[in-house]
């Protein structure tokens, strides 16, 4: 059961709470996110993101974006900050290149997350000379359901040939993630058969939660049966060692932690992750606004907003209200990811502890 914890993993969770901790003190910046434009080629029915075809907000310049890099150069290891170009689609830039040319030569390792529509071997190649070092490519099922959940008839063809493009190519770090949702629940084993035929090594997988668009769609919910479901394919699936599958880095699981991915929950949001958003907010993870947004790149120092702000990220005890004032796990859990808090009141919209809970309740009186 999700909340017997037996007694060895109770210790590491105490030992790995004094790691966090003392990570909290230090708030070593090592993630930084730039939201690049906001234009995206796809509508998809779960964004969380205000992305259009054609947005009435324009891109950051390249250069502003580069001076508030330059201004936290001197307190961050740059070969060991990585720089995610996030959007909005980022290949819709032109200038993606340029920009991550003068990231390249400062010493900091990019990335991008893609839908793979833009992409193709001689963009590739361009995005390599320029010192691209990941990518992340998203494949949302089979190909009914993965054009249907992006909206686009043409969306799997696409990211089908962007994956086995990518696969190709060594040295770079490449993965897949997969949102995964009522629709393409079932289809889980055949999409890992896919992506092997493919050659791919590393696959994410996500939950989606009514966020964004995502309120409007009920069955991109998972219940709280295929959710526990969701973690027992998982703990299954990585024991076989064929892939390396882990799920995202959203939500205390309980005594699922240690099993369904490498890690153990920490939201590093504001610890370690910080975000430089299109209208030059500076918050944690691209998608914690209102708020959560701790200063501007146009009106502030990103380094001193580093340094001096962040207050509620680094001491969550704020965070024990509702659901969270008497559990047990809060200890552990911290709250759970602040970007499944309300970003006005700061209530929980989500519970994956609970929710799994939930699930187990569910097929034992089904049973």
């Amino acid at each position: 059961m999700v909340s017997k914890i037996p007694i060895r993993k109770k210790i590491a969770f105490e030992l790995f709470r004094k790691y966090r901790k003392n990570a909290k003190i230090l708030h070593q910046l090592n993630y930084i996110f730039w939201e690049c434009t906001l234009r995206c080629n796809l509508n998809c029915l779960h964004c969380g993101s205000d992305c259009k075809k054609e947005s009435s907000v324009k891109d950051m310049p390249v250069e502003d974006f580069i001076k508030a890099i330059d201004d936290i150069i001197d307190i961050v290891e740059p070969n060991k900050t990585m720089i995610v170009f996030t959007g909005g689609e980022p290949l819709l830039r032109k200038d993606l290149e340029h920009c991550g040319l003068l990231l390249h030569k400062r010493g900091f390792p990019w990335g991008i997350v893609s839908n793979g529509l833009q992409l193709n071997p001689k963009r590739l190649q361009s995005l390599l000379n320029a010192g691209m070092r990941a990518i992340t490519v998203s494949l949302d099922g089979l190909e009914n359901s993965h054009n249907w959940l992006r909206n686009n008839s043409s969306s799997f063809k696409n990211a089908i040939e962007t994956i086995h493009l990518l696969s190709k190519v060594p040295d770079l770090k490449f993965d897949v993630v997969t949102c995964v949702n009522g629709k393409n629940f079932n289809e889980l084993s055949e999409i890992k058969e896919l992506l092997l035929l493919k050659g791919v090594k590393e696959w994410r997988l996500f939950t989606i939660f009514p966020i964004g668009r995502a309120m409007q769609h009920d069955e991109l919910q998972l219940s709280p049966v295929k959710f526990k479901r969701f973690f027992d394919f998982i703990a299954s699936e990585r024991k076989k060692g064929d892939i390396l599958l882990n799920y995202g880095c959203e939500g205390f699981l309980g005594n699922y932690e240690g099993e369904v991915r490498d890690n153990l929950f920490f939201c590093r949001a504001g610890i370690n992750v910080a975000s430089v958003l299109i209208d030059g907010s500076i918050s944690a993870c691209p998608n914690l606004r209102e708020n959560f947004v701790q200063g501007n790149i146009y009106t502030d120092s990103f380094k001193e907003t580093w340094e001096k702000r962040y207050t509620k990220y680094r001491d969550r005890n704020w965070l024990k209200t509702g659901e969270c004032a008497d559990c047990d796990m809060f200890r552990y859990c911290d709250g759970n990811g602040l970007h499944l808090r309300d970003e006005k009141s700061g209530e929980l919209l989500f519970c994956h502890y609970n929710r799994i809970k939930e699930g187990e309740k569910a097929c034992f009186e089904n049973n």
